[in-house]
């Protein structure tokens, strides 16, 4: 009909038209016989980068793989860093860091996040696995706890340490990504699944803002295994912890990951401990297969003088799903709390505070695939307890109450009772008043220190 209306209006002859037709269908013939001659080349390449990983078993896990690294490399990395070029000037501020990480190498003790976060990224390095790290300020981290760029402060030129481990060393590659989560985090994914022995981290400037990338997370992260037979191993941070900053940078909302969690198809963890961070990262590279590792990164943890590890912890140490209290041994224990993240050491001071000393209080550092038999071994050590709680940050109808009552209830444990604040519309407070009154009802509540309702 259009070849109608142009021939009728002058603008083709029908000789043209019959001749566009000709070319058209031999063109269809030329490709039908191609299709069906030619041996198709699907995902070769792809398929390469894949080899030697295996796919993973939804429901056994398979065996840890060895994380821990000799002394020697540690002491190596450290030093390195700290090795500026020639009339180099980092910012006054930014030196001291390195130094004082440094220094807490040598002595082996007080490493804390950004150190150790450090160190595990140039293990890996120089054991040819490429490193790299985007999010909205990522360079420096959101909280400065990172420095991993420094600048110049006379000509402002680019400094990136761990690129100049050694000549030999994989590439650690660093950007400080547009404001869309959503474009960003797709493109991370996709780097991920193109190179699997890459360490590839998206890094939210808040965890609160991860909700902008949402359809990656349902549509690929979590579910890419079940629909695909495709594995990843993208590795998400997402600062997380009730500060008293309000509705909008205080939750990554760990809720909507665990109703994603099945199938053994991700990580999810809340590290109290810089050590286990060294271990999970390494194991998001050794192991013989690869799933998302989403952990809930600290705020105020990241210069807490208690959230630090040990040289040994990372040369001798491993990951630990579950950590428990390093002051109550379990036979002086009338009460037992089990927590994860930053309130643990809010739980802590408050103990010592008010002498609670009966008082056991044990982290779940890994929330899924859920240590099962780590929880049952804890319960079984801690049998004379009278009360076992759960006690979280968040509102009793977000963060990981549900998720807990069920596990607790399918592996047929004791169910621990609740201490939340009350259910609620919004994740936070935007009141820093109501916030602190809030947080210490839910600490005096887990103490049993007699107090009322807010």
């Amino acid at each position: 009909v259009y070849a109608q209306r142009l021939i009728e209006q002058g603008l083709v002859t029908p000789e043209e038209v019959a001749n566009l037709e000709k070319q058209r269908n031999a063109f269809y013939e030329e490709q039908l016989e191609k299709a069906r001659t030619e041996e198709p080349q699907i995902d070769t390449i792809p398929r390469r980068t894949w080899e030697g990983i295996q796919i993973y078993d939804d429901y056994t896990l398979e065996p840890q793989p060895e994380t821990r690294v000799k002394k020697e490399l540690l002491t190596f990395i450290a030093q390195q860093v700290v090795r500026f070029p020639e009339g180099f000037n980092p910012h006054p501020t930014v030196r001291k860091v390195y130094e004082s990480r440094y220094e807490a190498v040598k002595k082996g003790e007080g490493l804390d996040w950004g150190t150790v976060e450090m160190l595990a990224y140039g293990t890996l390095l120089l054991e040819n696995n490429p490193v790299r790290l985007t999010g909205q300020d990522a360079e420096r981290g959101t909280f400065s706890h990172r420095h991993a760029v420094l600048i110049d402060q006379e000509s402002e030129a680019r400094h990136i340490p761990l690129n100049h481990l050694s000549h030999r060393q994989a590439p650690f590659y660093i950007y400080n990504s547009p404001l869309s989560e959503y474009a960003v985090l797709g493109f991370e994914y996709g780097y991920a699944l193109a190179s699997p022995h890459t360490l590839v981290i998206w890094e939210a400037q808040f965890g609160d803002f991860a909700n902008g990338a949402q359809i990656i997370i349902d549509q690929y992260l979590s579910a890419a295994k079940s629909k695909w037979q495709r594995l990843n191993g993208l590795t998400l941070y997402l600062p997380h912890g009730y500060e008293g900053q309000g509705p909008e940078h205080s939750s990554a909302r760990p809720e909507r990951f665990l109703i994603l969690a099945a199938q053994n198809n991700m990580y999810i963890c809340n590290f109290t401990h810089p050590a286990n961070l060294f271990h999970a990262l390494r194991r998001q590279v050794r192991s013989i297969t690869r799933r998302p590792l989403v952990l809930f990164t600290p705020k105020s943890l990241l210069r807490h003088p208690e959230c630090v590890a040990s040289l040994r912890d990372l040369t001798e140490g491993t990951f630990r799903p579950v950590l428990p209290d390093p002051e109550v041994p379990p036979d002086q224990a009338r009460r037992l709390l089990l927590c994860t993240g930053k309130i643990y050491f809010d739980l802590v001071q408050a103990r010592r505070e008010h002498q609670k000393f009966d008082t056991a209080i044990v982290r779940l550092e890994q929330l899924y695939p859920f240590p099962e038999e780590e929880i049952r071994q804890v319960l079984a050590e801690h049998s004379t307890v009278e009360e076992v709680y759960w006690v979280q940050e968040e509102p009793i109808n977000m963060g990981y109450w549900s998720f807990i009552l069920r596990k607790f209830s399918e592996a047929g444990l004791p169910v621990p009772r609740p201490i939340a604040r009350r259910e609620a519309a919004s994740p936070a407070t935007g009141s820093y008043s109501h916030h602190l009154r809030q947080q210490s009802y839910i600490l005096r509540r887990a103490l049993d220190i007699v107090t009322e309702r807010v």
